[in-house]
């Protein structure tokens, strides 16, 4: 049976809900890093993001699971999709602007379909998908380009980190399948609490954040980041996820990258150079290749 109208209607908006929430984090993280060191940051947003969805999971009648097989998953997808991105997007927007940052990490696609294709092989490769990840990577050097002919400085490096960043994400994504038998949210919740577990500690022994003087506005930026667009981000995806499907839910992986960048233009004063603006048509084009699957229709949930 087809999607009522207001049925779908309501879906819609909450895929731009989510696309918008999801491009928002990248401003949110430039605001929260101005005062804020970026592993306390992000330790406190798995810490606050995890927490929130342990207590809908347990609303929902759910525990986590917490027996050793499981609590290994965790941990892998803790540090491939919480501890090592979250930290070197946070890193890097120290340095780069939150727009360039939603460019850069937009190409998880291209990064996930790599190591599915020539790492574990569970990925047919199509011509769709050969063109998306020669666009992505033509996306990318055009962002980086002018960075790189300028010498490996710092700028670089945080461009860099965040690149890395969305390659960890590809292998969060892949591994990602190993949770099969558990509802979908539990390893959200289960790998945020994890990367607050390996982050808190880390946060005490360097950042010492009892000796830090956060702003206002990076501790709202921070609040924003946890609660808004990790937290409720999550909730919204799964939720999608049952009423459109997995197919019609990557549409917000294309919409959030302009979403992300106007937002760095309209609330942080962000101003792109061309070769970026150009970087991000390749980088859409390339995303939408790489999610939408040739031949098939999506088919209501």
């Amino acid at each position: 049976m087809a999607d009522h109208p207001p049925r779908l209607a309501v879906s819609l908006l909450m895929l731009l809900a989510l696309a918008t929430l999801w491009g928002a984090s990248y401003s949110f993280i430039k605001i929260g890093v101005s005062t804020i060191p970026p592993i306390t940051l992000i330790a406190a947003r798995t810490l606050v993001a995890g927490g929130l969805l342990l207590v809908i999971l347990r609303m929902r009648g759910l525990r986590l699971p917490t027996d050793r097989r499981n609590a290994k998953r965790f941990v892998i997808q803790a540090c491939l999709n919480s501890v090592l991105p979250f930290t070197l997007v946070a890193w890097g927007e120290q340095h780069v602007d939150a727009g360039l940052a939603v460019i850069l990490n937009s190409l998880t696609p291209v990064f996930a379909f790599l190591i599915n294709a020539l790492v574990t092989r569970h990925e047919t490769v199509t011509g769709p998908k050969i063109f998306g990840v020669v666009a992505g990577l033509a996306g990318i050097c055009l962002v980086v380009g002018p960075a790189a002919l300028s010498g490996f400085g710092t700028a670089l490096t945080a461009q860099l980190a965040i690149v890395f960043a969305a390659v960890a994400y590809g292998a969060a994504v892949t591994f990602g399948r190993t949770f099969g038998d558990l509802d979908p949210m539990m390893p959200a919740a289960g790998s945020l609490i994890w990367g607050a577990v390996i982050l808190i500690p880390v946060s005490l022994l360097v950042d010492q954040p009892w000796t830090l003087a956060p702003s206002q506005a990076s501790l709202l930026a921070l609040l924003a980041l946890s609660v808004f667009s990790t937290a409720l981000a999550f909730v919204i995806y799964f939720t999608l996820l049952q009423r459109l499907g997995s197919v019609g839910t990557t549409a917000q992986a294309y919409l959030r990258v302009p979403i992300g960048v106007g937002i760095g233009i309209l609330f942080l004063g962000e101003a792109p150079q061309p070769s970026a603006w150009l970087g991000l048509g390749f980088v859409v084009v390339s995303v939408i290749a790489m999610t939408l699957p040739a031949g098939r229709r999506v088919r209501p949930a």
